[in-house]
């Protein structure tokens, strides 16, 4: 993801030995074992749960039916050092706060993906000394959350640095081999002929090392796309660069590829609509894509005003929403309807009896009911021939329909 992604955090400590002890994935502190569909994994949107305003997980997953999000951003300490962080300064060895957010999810039925890297700060690729020390970080991270999926997210300018990346792969490698069912994707930016200099390179070293994750997602904006159109033709394109690197055939490249937008406004000034992002969700369930994702949950709602006066925010979208419209894209990708939210409806009120019918010769006085015009009225005083409801500072008072 582009800028407007440093995140903050904390979290856990359990190293693995730096050549690749076989470590199953671990449960996490509420116990949770239980992973979900890959499914889930490959539409879990991502969120900054320490950064940008986050929101309630619980609510979103309430209000959409989601039940797997991607927590990110995992990173090298800032002040140096080959140890897993949430967003360069907290720590993940002494981390409760995600682990609350976590816990929570998992507590209505969800579960989380990590990401690491992002657009900004130093990632540990950049900071450990080989694929073995990166691996045994980011394997602090799998045991202390129990994590059953982890997104490699590289891009400037940790992906034009050969030896990092070279780091990043073998680690993703390692992670694959050392925690079996652990789901793996890989993100980097995309362009209109699918993917730049620098994500061929990773893919090229992705083939040296003999390495496949579930799949390799582009991120289509922040290159001059225009609306869906422009993305789904990037995507076709990227399709023809995994077939000419890996050797596959078109159906096997889409079987391991993906997709991850951004919603609203990007970081260029691009706009992309939930009908764009309908029309791309179109073309992966179509082309039967692994992934459709979209940074992030964090903006999947309105600005104040919609505009947001011309700049992009990390904490809504800058066009006009509801609260997670984006989000329902993601959740009918998992293969689920999204709940209709629907209002509640006004109990239709139990009909009062009507009293005596009123009569211009019978005399009223104060406390006494009639019923007249198909309401109830009641005297304020001493009253005769006075029609209810004939002036507003007459002697009756309405008590409603009857």
């Amino acid at each position: 993801m582009r800028p407007l992604r440093a995140a903050l955090g904390a979290a856990a400590a359990v190293t693995l030995a730096a050549a690749g002890a076989t470590a199953l994935v671990a449960s996490d502190a509420s116990g949770a074992t239980t992973a979900l569909s890959s499914r889930w994994y490959a539409a879990a949107p991502y969120l900054m749960p320490l950064d940008n305003n986050p929101p309630n997980a619980a609510a979103i997953m309430d209000a959409t039916g989601l039940k797997a999000f991607q927590l990110a951003f995992v990173l090298a300490p800032d002040g140096g050092g080959c140890s897993p962080t949430w967003g360069g300064t907290a720590a993940v060895s002494s981390d409760t706060a995600v682990q609350s957010v976590i816990d929570t999810i998992r507590a209505k039925g969800g579960d989380v993906s990590v990401s690491i890297g992002g657009y900004g700060g130093t990632k540990l690729g950049q900071a450990c000394a080989d694929a073995a020390s990166t691996a045994a970080a980011y394997q602090q991270v799998v045991t202390k959350y129990g994590l059953h999926a982890i997104d490699f997210d590289l891009e400037e300018p940790e992906y034009e640095n050969t030896a990092a990346i070279k780091n990043e792969i073998g680690a993703a490698k390692i992670l694959q081999q050392n925690n079996p069912g652990l789901y793996v994707s890989v993100t980097t930016p995309g362009t209109a002929d699918g993917t730049g200099w620098f994500g061929k390179q990773m893919l090229l070293e992705a083939k040296s090392q003999a390495f496949t994750p579930n799949n390799f997602s582009i991120m289509p904006f922040d290159g001059g796309f225009n609306g869906a159109a422009a993305q789904t033709a990037a995507l076709t394109a990227f399709n023809t660069i995994l077939q000419s690197t890996f050797g596959w055939d078109q159906a096997t490249a889409y079987a391991h590829e993906g997709f991850s937008g951004m919603n609203g406004r990007s970081d260029t000034g691009e706009y992309f609509t939930q009908a764009d992002l309908q029309t791309v969700l179109d073309y992966a369930t179509s082309h039967h894509m692994d992934r459709f994702t979209f940074w992030s949950l964090n903006r999947d709602r309105q600005c104040s005003p919609v505009d947001n006066n011309g700049t992009t925010s990390g904490t809504c979208s800058s066009v006009a929403q509801g609260d997670w419209d984006f989000a329902r894209y993601a959740v009918r990708f998992a293969g689920v309807t999204p709940p209709t939210t629907t209002p509640t409806p006004t109990p239709t009120p139990t009909p009062t009896s009507c009293k005596t019918a009123w009569s211009s010769t019978a005399v009223y006085t104060a406390g006494n009911e009639v019923s007249y015009g198909g309401h109830n009225w009641k005297a304020k005083w001493w009253t005769q021939n006075e029609v209810p409801g004939a002036s507003q500072w007459g002697p009756w008072q309405d008590e409603g329909a009857c």
